[in-house]
């Protein structure tokens, strides 16, 4: 009771929920006797369950333990000591000497155990809840599943069974805080299946070096115009970039590396460009200074943008029509039996021709000429390889016409989109992140493939376009050595000396 002037208040009363029992609480004790075998068996299943994901979860960390647990009870705890001592000079000798075999057989399964353990199961429950993808429902917690993991050195392959309710979309948005919370540095988001996803963690560039030219093809039948190897992916297998029935439009900056991109190009058409099974045609608008270094291994090379220019592409485009016509009603697409040779066309600057040329005759011509030759040159055996720093609708007003696309880097977020298509960029394309320091560095969308992918083309250099020009030719190339600037003598007036 509350008296007047005391301090005393008296307490609220005590409000409690009512302790709610589980409803088979309930069931009269004649139920539970007949429900209880099958209860047990229950159990049983899913204990098995368990023990087994964890045994299919962690089968070296498993079999280690099993197997000192028996050898301690065999051996005594010296016994183990020695046993491990020895297992673990065995494994040094084979990390010295087959390194390569021990990173195949032995690494993977231990580095994807640990990092389950150390950097995803451990951190699961917390980062889902921080990052907000835990649904909450009548008082009961929805959490996405951590599946399968599997760690690759530069990356961690981390398979995820989403909420019910959930989007790929919501995880795409908080791709950037999952990377940091798992000590990654992207996060990239793919959909196996309906409810499934796959996120690659990356922690390490495996394209952070410059890949050296591989030897040159000695015959022309391992030349595939539909799979041309021109660099290498992050996860090891080859770059092969498709020419027949496709057009190439690459997007970089300067210094982004598209000069690799199109030697690596002709480098793996090498062969093919000898025995005349492949032309190349080249327009350089920037006077030569790219494709002017090996002009030799193309049919007709034009080092400008003026009318010159213009009339190879219309050269070409009459072509495309001129096979159409002979083609038609025997064949669908070319193949090498035609007897025509497979035309490819590089673009060095393409907005130079299609925007830049003051002519506003000549810029229309070479607008007409490109538009046919990528809207029909795909069946009769004409590609097109069209390099430019700005991918804007102003500048490629065709560039749908290109099927496959190769972002080198970019200034802005927006221009990644423009280039690979709308929402590539949600998917772990950072075009825009590329670093200076790596020039080659891509990313590439095929028509048709939902995911980007990331590679690096070869790095071509000065003494692999003397040897690709001497394989082409088959005449030595001999280039003017370049002379020191002579000195100047200060005593005689800054007169050369």
């Amino acid at each position: 009771m509350n008296h007047n002037g005391s301090r005393w208040i008296d307490p609220a009363p005590l409000e409690v929920a009512r302790p709610r029992l589980p409803w088979w609480t309930l069931l009269p004790r004649w139920v539970k006797v007949v429900l209880s075998p099958i209860i047990l068996a229950w159990l049983i299943g899913w204990t098995t369950y368990q023990v087994g994901r964890i045994l299919w979860r962690y089968p070296l960390t498993m079999a280690v333990a099993l197997l000192a647990g028996w050898l301690d009870a065999e051996l005594g705890h010296l016994g183990l000591l020695w046993v491990l001592t020895g297992t673990a000079a065995v494994l040094a000798l084979w990390w010295w000497r087959a390194r390569s075999s021990f990173q195949r057989f032995v690494l993977p399964q231990a580095r994807t155990e640990y990092r389950r353990v150390a950097i995803y199961a451990g951190h699961w429950r917390t980062v889902m809840r921080l990052s907000e993808l835990v649904k909450t429902s009548r008082g009961r917690e929805y959490r996405p599943k951590l599946g399968l993991v599997r760690s690759e050195g530069w990356r961690d392959r981390v398979r995820v069974r989403m909420v019910k309710g959930q989007a790929p979309e919501q995880w795409e948005l908080r791709a950037s805080g999952l990377a940091h919370s798992f000590r990654a540095t992207s996060c990239r988001i793919r959909v196996r299946k309906p409810g499934r996803l796959e996120l690659d963690f990356v922690h390490r560039d495996p394209l952070a070096r410059a890949i050296p030219a591989p030897a040159l093809a000695s015959e022309e039948s391992a030349v595939d115009l539909k799979r041309v190897t021109v660099g290498r992916q992050e996860n090891g297998k080859p770059w092969r970039l498709p020419l027949q029935g496709t057009h190439v439009l690459g997007v970089g900056v300067t210094g982004a590396g598209k000069g690799s991109l199109a030697w690596a190009v002709a480098w793996a058409l090498a062969p093919a460009l000898r025995s005349g099974a492949v032309r190349m045609y080249g327009i350089d608008p920037k006077g030569g200074m790219e494709l002017g270094q090996a002009p030799e291994v193309f049919r007709s090379v034009v080092f400008n943008n003026g009318e010159e220019a213009v009339a190879l592409l219309e050269e070409i485009a009459a072509e495309v029509k001129q096979r159409a016509e002979r083609y038609r009603g025997f064949l669908r697409s070319w193949n090498p039996n035609t007897g025509d040779p497979f035309l490819l066309v590089v673009i060095d600057e393409l907005a130079d021709l299609l925007a830049y040329q003051p002519d506003k005759n000549l810029r229309e011509r070479a607008n007409r000429a490109v538009q046919t030759i990528t809207s029909q040159g795909r069946a009769p055996g004409v590609c097109v390889l069209g390099l430019v720093q700005d991918p804007r609708k102003e500048i490629v007003a065709f560039r749908h016409l290109f099927s496959t696309r190769i972002a080198m880097r970019l200034d802005e977020k927006a221009q990644v989109d423009m280039v690979l298509g709308d929402g590539v960029r949600e998917r772990g394309a950072a075009a825009h992140e590329i670093s200076e320091h790596t020039p080659g560095v891509a990313w590439g969308k095929e028509d048709g493939k939902r995911e980007p992918f990331r590679a690096r083309a070869f790095h071509i250099t000065d003494h692999d376009l003397i040897e690709l020009v001497e394989y082409v030719t088959g005449v030595p190339v001999r280039r003017a050595d370049v002379l020191p600037f002579p000195a100047r003598n200060d005593s005689d007036g800054g007169a050369v000396a």
